[in-house]
């Protein structure tokens, strides 16, 4: 059986050099680069793609997965960074690990789309290498796994986004979301938001509607507006049916205006 070749992303030295030397040492892995940024990864990968297109040069093999902590140097976190190499290389297989236990974290997982050919694992609960290595093959053989703890604190955050459907936008959106609801124009909130163009305003907006899943069922930009405002004024995340009735997203329930529970 060949040797994965492995990418190490974690942000601590000392760490990064005990996962490397403990994986190689099984015989099965081969590690082919090891940083402690997202953004040097990414760098990483995108030159070596870029050489591989490239007729004139000699091919380099992308490497089989990812190995990243979720809390890293740099701005991106491992989730983001995975995500930037999945824009580029689709379905690259990655496992994450992380100590940290921040919402932030498990909402850009949700968020993050990935279904497949990954695994994610709490770090006191996977040490050794003899317990990351069939993660990490069985994330190339396209399979997935997540711990049951970080499973369990995904749901919970996803149930708090629920009731708290601002909780789901950046704080700039927040502020536009809230202006959209009291019938505010794309001039008019720009304006108070010191933006000299709306086309600012008209971006945000559809970072919004992405937000709340509104961008794939109100393909009409004044039908999304105005289910991102009765989101606003119900508090809670909404649905709606194909004849237009609104429902509580997380349970299908008819939402009645005015009545949040």
């Amino acid at each position: 059986m060949n040797p994965l070749s492995l990418v190490i992303v974690e942000d601590n030295a000392n760490l990064r050099s005990a996962l490397q030397s403990g994986l190689e040492a099984t015989g099965e892995v081969c590690t082919v680069f090891a940083c402690d940024s997202g953004e040097t990864a990414l760098e990483w990968l995108l030159d070596r793609g870029k050489r591989n297109s490239e007729p004139s040069k000699e091919r380099e093999m992308l490497p089989a997965i990812l190995l990243l902590d979720v809390q890293l140097a740099g701005a991106m976190n491992g989730i983001q960074t995975a995500m930037a190499a999945r824009r580029e290389f689709p379905r690259m297989p990655v496992m994450f690990y992380s100590i940290q236990d921040d919402d932030a974290y498990y909402r850009d997982f949700r968020r993050s789309g990935i279904l497949s050919h990954y695994a994610y694992v709490r770090k006191s609960n996977y040490l050794l290498p003899a317990m990351i290595l069939p993660l990490l093959r069985d994330a190339v053989a396209g399979k997935s796994f997540i711990d049951p703890e970080i499973e369990a604190r995904v749901q919970e955050v996803r149930r708090k986004d629920e009731n708290d459907p601002l909780a789901l936008l950046e704080p700039s959106e927040q502020a536009v979301a809230r202006m959209l609801a009291r019938g505010l124009t794309n001039e008019q909130i720009a304006a108070r938001m010191g933006f000299r163009d709306k086309r600012t305003i008209s971006r945000t907006n559809g970072q919004i509607y992405a937000a709340w899943g509104l961008a794939d069922d109100a393909t009409d930009e004044k039908v999304a507006r105005t289910r991102a405002a009765l989101i606003v004024t119900a508090g809670r995340l909404l649905a709606w049916d194909e004849d237009g009735t609104p429902k509580l997203q997380e349970d299908g329930t008819p939402w009645v205006p005015g009545k949040k529970d």
